[in-house]
């Protein structure tokens, strides 16, 4: 494409064309009360290109991308009405592997989540002050992950911890109603950040393409709010809000963040993308208009990826860059651009598969142990996925790479269980 071409597609792209009687008037990008007249059937343009330089101007050149978008050959407009059909597709499970993860999950998770919480560093302990033994930070957090995968009660949750501790899981019996302070400790928060990044990467050969979202998770707690739209107070519950980033194939979560409640989704893109992109090669990366703007389309570019953001209503590319040029794509590949950006439907299947599995809501009401629950969420539901690719693919499920061969967790094998 020549750089008049180019011009001519910025041009049909960002300015409003009109035409009368086979002349179509054409906005100056300059000026804003100068108007071009380009007259298809001579090949005119009243542009100083075309009068004196004898050249096909970028006038002319948006007058061609807007009828070949709008409008026929001879300049008439054609509507179209169509019929959509919907084609049912049918994707071939392979149910024997599903069968085989879904009836060891149980067995399987316990060891992988012991495996990766064992290298949990311990925090120091001052010395002289005087107090019961502290549970080892690793026993914390796999206590915490277990609680919220069985999803019971404390007490009734005591079973499945001794259950744990028979099978060398957790190094002792502590009280089940310990778990709750736990989960109020704020020092577990960054830990759970980094089991997430950690579980994700057994499945990194596997993803190059991420879809990011936010979801609400309800907690016990109301609150009350003035609706702008109907001018009146409403109550509701309470939410903790968290953003995250999931591979498209596995629907791994490879990043997560949880802000304030009422946190913007476009700030939290680029740190769910630097920290995805820290362990996995990004190449692809799509999300709603609510995470739209040149600062995220520039830092997935920055990653080594492409992104694709639906563009709003009023969405132009005078922003320039990289910004302009996915919107230029969007408007005249808009086929191939959705293909790609509804990808991120899978990040609604991740949602949907984490608050099924797991609840839709937290237990906690402590404020950072609301937190540290939806992240625990996360946790076992990356080691499900993990389970599921055992099964399905054939792959080792090594958290830690090669610095720690000894801490490599691979295929389980359990009784009865081919």
């Amino acid at each position: 494409m020549t750089p008049r071409e180019e011009r001519g597609l910025t041009i049909a792209a960002l300015c409003k064309l009109s035409e009368n009687h086979g002349v179509w008037v054409v906005p100056s990008q300059t000026s804003d009360d100068k108007r071009y007249m380009v007259n298809v059937q001579k090949g005119t343009c009243t542009c100083l290109d075309c009068t004196e330089g004898g050249n096909r101007c970028k006038h002319q050149y948006a007058v061609e991308f807007t009828m070949k978008r709008e409008h026929n050959a001879d300049g008439t407009v054609t509507e179209t009405k169509t019929i959509a059909f919907t084609e049912k597709k049918v994707y071939a499970q392979n149910w024997a592997a599903y069968d085989l993860a879904q009836t060891t999950e149980k067995h399987r998770l316990q060891v992988l989540l012991a495996d990766l919480c064992r290298d949990i560093p311990e925090p120091k302990r001052r010395e002289g002050i005087p107090g019961p033994k502290r549970v080892p930070m690793a026993d914390r957090i796999f206590a915490c992950c277990w609680k919220v995968y069985c999803g019971m009660s404390q007490r009734r949750w005591g079973c499945d911890m001794k259950d744990a501790v028979d099978g060398g899981h957790l190094s002792r019996l502590v009280h089940p109603s310990k778990i709750s302070q736990f989960f109020c400790d704020a020092d577990l928060t960054e830990h759970f950040h980094s089991l997430i990044v950690q579980s994700a990467l057994p499945l990194r050969a596997i993803e190059t393409d991420f879809a990011v979202d936010s979801t609400g998770f309800s907690v016990s707690k109301f609150v009350r709010w003035h609706d702008e739209k109907y001018g009146c107070e409403r109550s509701g519950k309470d939410w903790v809000k968290a953003h995250i980033c999931t591979g498209v194939k596995t629907n791994v979560i490879t990043a997560a963040v949880i802000k304030d409640r009422d946190a913007h989704d476009c700030p939290m893109l680029p740190e769910l993308a630097r920290t995805t992109a820290a362990n996995f090669t990004i190449r692809e990366m799509s999300a709603d208009k609510a995470y739209l703007s040149a600062e995220n389309v520039d830092t997935i570019a920055d990653l080594g990826g492409m992104a694709f953001i639906a563009p709003k209503s009023n969405t132009t590319g005078a922003a320039g860059g990289l910004f302009e040029k996915m919107f230029h794509y969007y408007q005249y590949n808009r086929e191939e651009f959705m293909s790609k950006y509804h990808k991120r439907s899978n990040v609604e299947s991740t949602f949907s598969a984490v608050k099924r599995l797991f609840g839709d809501s937290v237990r906690s009401r402590h404020d950072v142990a609301k937190v540290n629950e939806v992240l625990a969420k996360f946790v076992c539901y990356n080691l499900t996925c993990v389970i599921h690719s055992q099964c399905e693919l054939g792959i080792e499920a090594n958290f830690w790479g090669d610095a720690k061969p000894e801490n490599t967790c691979k295929i389980l094998k359990f009784p009865g269980v081919s």
